[in-house]
């Protein structure tokens, strides 16, 4: 790094120290205007407490520009997840979040996301009690709006097989109409590439399965990293409780395992009563799983997990084989999510597919799909 460089370095880190108290000169580029609000909401409010006026403020500083539900949801994007956990503690225990919680008006005005739900998840364990309502009224937005957009989709993927002669209004790969695209986008081949423009992507429609009477046993991990995939893991799981056939059991587990099968029809109350964090002991899980299975051939065990396993991996890997011989279908989702993104531990996921478990990360509706074609 040349002198110039360093220069630059050194004044992008001060001006993000500084905030807005830095002089003028200092350069705040637009790929920092994100992480210096997130550190503005942080730090303004700790000069405030301690008396501190802005130079050019007068009486007191300025509102920040993100609310401190709307910081959660942004800060994802900024920290690594060692330094968002901080500051989210921080955050709940200094700067007033349970309060912006526990006012309907504050919680009216924000913009529910699947980001949000997850950052308020993470940090559910260590909100003041007056917050409860206002996290529950959240939550239920986040899950609303993550039914609507994925019930169509799951249930065209399982409760129907393809019918070529009728169209469907669901995008989904596996009703992709390849021979119906080509016959509907004849007329759009450029002459002088020969290639065609498809204008028209078709997908055909499914037709009710009958007489389908599987198992699906969701095991989701409530490790921290896991809130993104517990939320979708908890819809996912309320969604194929509705559908003919399938029968579901939703397990959480850390150290210790919770059958909540009784409430997988509301995911709401399973985010309620969910609690993220501590240790996690996947071979437990797996142990329990295998007592609720009847029919191993008609089985499918999903385990939502980072396979950060706290406990024995030989234990896990050997209550996974036992399964897969057994005849259990089982596949371990890494990401459970719109974003499909995986964090897992990869060498332990290489033992567990070794074992006879397949291992992915999926969107639910891919999800839906792959379980589809298992029931097939």
């Amino acid at each position: 790094m040349n002198a110039s460089e360093s220069d630059k370095l050194a004044a992008r880190r001060w001006r993000l120290v500084l905030g807005r108290y830095a002089d003028g000169p200092l350069p705040g580029s637009a790929s920092d205007a994100g992480l210096d609000a997130t550190l503005g909401y942080l730090y303004d409010r700790e000069y405030v407490a301690r008396g501190h006026r802005h130079a050019r403020g007068g009486a007191s500083l300025d509102p920040s520009a993100l609310t401190a539900l709307n910081w959660l949801s942004g800060a994802q994007q900024l920290f690594p997840r060692s330094t968002l956990e901080r500051l989210e503690r921080d955050a709940l225990a200094r700067y007033g979040i349970d309060e912006l919680l526990a006012s309907p008006e504050a919680v009216a005005s924000v913009e529910a996301s699947p980001e949000l739900g997850a950052a308020l998840m993470r940090v559910k364990g260590r909100m003041d009690p007056r917050a409860a309502d206002g996290f529950r009224q959240v939550i239920r937005r986040v899950v609303d709006d993550i039914v609507e957009r994925l019930r169509p989709p799951l249930t065209t993927a399982l409760t129907g097989s393809r019918q070529r002669h009728r169209r469907s209004p669901h995008a989904s790969s596996r009703n992709f109409d390849w021979r119906g695209t080509i016959a509907a986008n004849l007329a759009n081949v450029d002459p002088e590439t020969g290639r065609m423009l498809v204008e028209q992507v078709r997908f055909v429609a499914r037709q009710r399965r009958r007489n389908l009477h599987w198992e699906v046993i969701v095991l989701v991990d409530q490790s921290g990293s896991m809130a993104d995939s517990l939320i979708h893991s908890a819809v996912t799981a309320a969604i194929l409780s509705g559908l003919p056939g399938i029968s579901v059991r939703l397990v959480l587990f850390d150290t210790s395992v919770v059958d909540l099968t009784h409430l997988a029809r509301d995911p709401v109350e399973v985010l309620m009563t969910a609690q993220l964090g501590g240790g996690t002991d996947i071979a437990r899980a797996m142990t329990y799983a295998a007592s609720l299975v009847s029919q191993p051939s008609r089985t499918v065990v999903a385990l939502v997990s980072d396979f950060e396993e706290g406990g024995s991996v030989s234990a896990l890997v050997g209550s996974v084989r036992r399964l897969a011989e057994s005849g259990v279908t089982l596949i371990g989702l890494a990401a459970l999510s719109d974003a499909g993104e995986p964090w897992f531990d990869r060498s332990t996921a290489a033992r567990l597919v070794g074992a006879g478990m397949q291992v992915a990360a999926m969107t639910p509706d891919r999800f839906a799909e792959w379980l589809a074609g298992v029931m097939t």
